[in-house]
């Protein structure tokens, strides 16, 4: 056994209880407790050969590094957050994913809390985790805009599918790929299509609206929106008997949970799905390949958005290589089975 290692086995023994702290890592090393925070939190500051004592020692005491107490001197917990409506909304966990893994290159923690689709909730939360990180993420915020721009006083902060002027933000922009679907809707014979449309303070429902708008117009397609609507299976469910009376032959939902809920309705109400009633979403998350028929969706890049958000925020606050400025995510169309030509009567 070597010395240190000896020294880290007797420090060991009279350490009862508790983490290691630099000052047990400081005794195994034979060092001043300084030299270790140096060592740790500076590397070059010391030579090789300490620098490299002191990580053995570590290691051996199963040393981690404290990030609320590194913040006291430095100012930085090395820890950021994304606040999310719902997190078992696959679009969120898709997004979360490519923040984590943005995050945990960049060495920074991720913290994730849900506000359960109320303002009220993630403004409590926004109180609550703001004090303890260096920057956060507002994923589908539900916060005016007014308390998104106080926040970003006070904390560097990101919106992702959400615009507020003087804000850094993210988005999916639905044109293209709005476009892309009333073309190929047009292509297979429909001339009227209803929208079902999100929760009423969603500013992407709005902007989804506006751009199929605007394609529908371009084609001289009717369109018009039927909702709100809850982001979520029942959402669309609930949404089937207007959809039908509507009398549109295409129904374009707000996101591909409500798209799904509404052909699951269908079906169970006896409608053939593209046969009498074309659906189609937004989003393309994994479960739109295993409904019966496939999605017809508009993809957009979750993973890349949550991704982008973390670098954008880091950059932000300091880290990291430089980016380009925020901007817009493009969208395009994928076609499956759920969207078929117009039955003629």
């Amino acid at each position: 056994m070597t010395d240190a290692a000896e020294s880290v086995a007797s420090s060991g023994r009279r350490r009862k209880s508790g983490a290691a702290t630099i000052y047990d890592i400081a005794e195994a090393a034979g060092v001043n407790p300084s030299t270790v925070s140096r060592a740790l939190n500076q590397p070059g500051r010391v030579s090789a050969k300490t620098e490299a004592r002191i990580r053995a020692a570590a290691d051996e005491l199963h040393f981690q590094i404290n990030p609320l107490a590194r913040a006291l001197p430095t100012g930085r917990t090395n820890t950021i957050a994304l606040i999310v409506a719902d997190i078992t909304n696959p679009v969120v966990f898709e997004t979360i994913r490519g923040a984590e893994r943005a995050a945990s290159i960049a060495g920074y923690t991720l913290v994730i809390s849900e506000s359960q689709e109320s303002g009220a909730v993630e403004a409590n939360t926004v109180e609550r985790i703001t004090p303890a990180v260096d920057g956060v993420i507002l994923g589908t915020t539900r916060l005016p805009d007014k308390e998104i721009v106080r926040l970003a006083e006070r904390k560097p902060l990101i919106t992702l599918n959400r615009e507020v002027k003087g804000i850094p933000h993210l988005a999916s922009d639905p044109s293209h790929g709005a476009q892309q679907l009333v073309d190929h809707l047009d292509e297979l014979g429909h001339r009227s299509i209803a929208f079902l449309g999100g929760p009423s303070r969603s500013w992407m429902s709005s902007r989804r609206w506006e751009a199929l708008l605007h394609a529908a117009r371009s084609h001289g397609i009717a369109i018009f929106e039927i909702g709100p609507h809850s982001p979520t299976l029942a959402g669309g469910a609930a949404a089937f008997e207007r959809a039908e009376a509507s009398g549109a032959t295409a129904v374009v939902a707000y996101n591909d949970l409500v798209a799904i809920g509404l052909i699951q309705e269908a079906t169970r109400r006896g409608l053939r799905v593209p046969d009498d009633l074309s659906v189609a979403g937004f989003d393309d998350i994994f479960a739109a390949e295993l409904i019966t028929p496939p999605l017809t969706t508009v993809r957009s890049d979750l993973r890349g958005l949550g991704s982008d958000a973390v670098r954008h925020l880091l950059r932000t606050i300091g880290v990291g290589e430089p980016v380009d400025g925020t901007a817009d995510v493009t969208t395009e169309l994928v076609v499956r089975g759920s969207t078929g030509t117009v039955r003629q009567n």
